[in-house]
């Protein structure tokens, strides 16, 4: 009776948009049709209230669904297949990285480059040793952070900090004084290179970064230089108050459903939406056009944001960071990737997004899977880490 009933929960919500893409591969419906059984079934057990599925086949969407409830608190809405959601970390992915790998290819940044070049008095690691009884402290030896160790999360940044600490001693909203302290006062948890820690940290320096390169804030650069460029129409930070309706609302935060606001608390209360970390809104139809995109070496449909080495570059593991499996701004090999299932290429990238987003990116296949769901709504609980591991495993099977 149970099985039954998921079943009729996924007819009911069932939207597709075909089987078979001329330039790629076909897909077996049935075999598709099983990844509403499993979402279903993680809705039932309370793990998120609704969920959007993309799968994408080179430049076309092959399968768009909406499960389950947008919201659930205050009202209960039913999910729609165009509802917007808040990327939480798929932002590092979408927004940070493609914009930061412009600057490369525009020759205005080098990976290999020491981060003080761009934020002026960014300290490096250094090892200090007690001397005289321990009253004296003596710098013994000290290594330069650099670029590309902020995107593969090998700087040896801490993973974060408390945003209510930070806000009680600076103020809210205070990015100046963020990057200020991430530069010159926090320390630093490892040398460089010799460990894997992943870090919003990381992420919000190389929005400061940016913006200190291009003389722009960083979230009008990304809007103008990636989403614009792509013809997004869903997607931006900071969304105008006229998308609300159309949003997935998050955790309720004192009192009231985070809705439009970005949950990440540093990149809410001391960012104010501006930020590297997190920040991004957008749906599955536009993800799936960044998908595509790069999937097609840098290019949608005759609009490119990257070009095709670059992209190749950005999705490999550097050699001297091999052991950690991960690629520029994505993940390919660490053991954070499960999300990839079992049946994907090698030649893939994923991210996931604290919120319950998801995206996967085979090259080799030219398959995308974007799932996103509102997880964190309305109380942060539930996991979605094996769903998607079994979604990416579906569809991996119903290639023909």
């Amino acid at each position: 009776m149970k099985k039954h009933l998921l079943l009729a929960i996924c007819c009911s919500l069932f939207l597709f948009t075909g089987c078979v893409n001329e330039k790629g591969h076909s897909f077996n419906q049935e075999k598709l049709a099983q990844a509403d059984v499993v979402i279903a079934q993680a809705m039932e057990e309370g793990h998120f209230p609704g969920a959007v599925l993309a799968v994408v086949n080179d430049d076309k969407i092959e399968y768009l669904k909406a499960y389950g409830n947008k919201s659930v608190y205050p009202d209960t809405v039913p999910m729609s297949t165009n509802t917007i959601f808040d990327m939480a970390s798929v932002s590092k992915c979408v927004g940070t990285t493609l914009a930061f790998m412009q600057l490369v290819e525009n020759g205005q940044v080098r990976l290999s480059d020491p981060v003080s070049r761009y934020i002026p008095g960014f300290k490096p690691w250094y090892k200090i040793e007690k001397v005289g009884n321990g009253k004296h402290e003596v710098i013994t030896d000290s290594t330069t952070i650099r670029v590309s160790q902020l995107l593969t999360h090998t700087s040896g940044l801490p993973s974060y900090v408390n945003a209510t600490w930070f806000s009680e001693q600076y103020g809210e909203n205070n990015p100046d004084a963020f990057i200020n302290y991430i530069a010159k006062d926090l320390k630093r948890s490892y040398e460089p290179n010799t460990r894997h820690l992943y870090s919003c940290l990381n992420f919000i320096t190389l929005h400061n970064i940016i913006e200190n390169v291009t003389g722009m804030k960083f979230s009008d650069y990304v809007q103008q230089n990636v989403f614009d460029k792509l013809g997004l129409e869903n997607t931006c930070y900071n969304p105008s108050e006229e998308l609300y309706d159309r949003i997935a609302p998050t955790e309720i935060t004192d009192g009231e459903v985070l809705i439009g606001k970005v949950h990440d608390p540093l990149a809410r209360v001391v960012n104010g939406g501006n930020s590297g970390n997190a920040g991004v809104f957008s749906n599955a139809e536009d993800l799936a056009v960044i998908a595509s995109a790069l999937m097609n070496g840098g290019e949608y449909k005759g609009k490119r944001i990257l070009s095709e080495l670059t992209v190749k570059t950005m999705a490999t593991v550097p050699e001297n960071v091999k052991q950690f499996g991960r690629a520029l701004g994505w993940d390919k090999e660490s053991g954070a990737a499960s999300l990839k299932g079992d049946l994907l290429s090698d030649n893939t990238i994923c991210h996931t997004g604290y919120t319950g987003t998801s995206m996967v990116i085979d090259f080799d296949n030219k398959i995308a899977i974007i799932l996103l769901t509102n997880r964190v709504h309305p109380n942060d609980k539930g996991s979605c880490a094996r769903v998607r591991a079994q979604v990416a495993n579906i569809v991996a099977g119903a290639v023909e």
